[in-house]
C-alpha cells in the first residue's frame, strides 16, 4: 500500500482491449487536445494516491500504475488491484474509467457530497439521461467497498458488488455519462469538446 494517507483516492481503469475500436490504446485517444485518460486524470487532482489500473503510459500528473489480477481479468479485477494500493485510512475512493471525456471538475465533488450527505449509502454513482447508474462513475467509501469485493473476481460484473453497496443516485450535467467505445462515439466527444 501507499504511505500516504488521504480522505480521498483515486482509482482510474485504463486497460480493457478497445475491440470496437479496432483494438487501439483508446485511453490515449484524443479529445479536444489531451488523451482520455488525461482528461480523466485532471478531475481527480487532489485525490491521495492517485492509481491508474493499466498499462503505463506517458501522462501530465503523478500516478501510482498497476494491473490487474489476474491480467485482462475484467474491471472488477482492475477495481481490486487499485484498491490495494489505497491506504486503510482513506475514507473515501473515486472509481472511474478513463474514457468518459466529458467529466468536469465538479463532477467528483458532486458525488463526494453526495455520499457524505447520506451516511448510509456505501456510494454515490452517476446515472446517465435514462437513469442507469454507471458503476464505473462513482465514489465509494473505501473501507465498505473493501468489505464487498469478492473472493473470485475474474469476469464478474461490477454491477453486483456495486449494487450491494446501495448507493446514491446523482444526475448528470450535460454529456458527463458519455462515454468513447465506437468511432461514433469518438467523433461525438470530439464534436462536444
Amino acid at each position: 500500500m501507499v504511505g500516504v494517507t488521504a480522505d480521498f483516492a483515486a482509482v482510474v481503469l485504463a486497460g480493457g482491449r478497445a475491440r470496437r475500436l479496432g483494438g487501439v490504446d483508446k485511453v490515449l485517444l484524443p479529445v479536444g487536445g489531451r488523451s482520455l485518460l488525461q482528461r480523466t486524470l485532471d478531475v481527480l487532482r487532489g485525490a491521495v494516491p492517485l492509481v491508474v489500473v493499466g498499462p503505463q503510459r506517458e501522462v501530465d500528473a503523478p500516478v501510482h500504475w498497476t494491473g490487474e489480477e489476474p491480467p485482462g481479468g475484467g474491471p472488477l479485477a482492475g477495481v481490486r488491484a487499485g484498491l490495494q494500493l489505497v491506504p486503510e485510512g482513506s475514507a473515501l475512493v473515486a472509481v472511474l474509467a478513463a474514457d468518459h471525456p466529458h467529466l468536469t471538475e465538479a463532477t467528483v465533488p458532486r458525488l463526494r457530497a453526495a455520499v457524505l450527505a447520506a451516511p448510509r449509502a456505501g456510494g454515490a454513482v452517476l446515472v446517465d439521461a435514462a437513469g442507469e447508474r454507471q458503476w464505473l462513475l462513482g465514489v465509494w467509501r473505501a473501507d465498505r467497498l473493501r468489505a464487498a469485493m469478492p473472493e473470485q473476481v475474474r469476469d464478474r460484473p461490477v454491477r453486483g458488488t456495486f449494487a450491494a453497496l446501495d448507493p446514491v443516485e446523482v444526475a448528470p450535467v450535460g454529456a458527463e455519462p458519455a462515454d468513447v467505445d465506437t468511432p461514433e462515439d469518438l467523433l461525438r466527444a470530439r464534436n462536444r469538446a
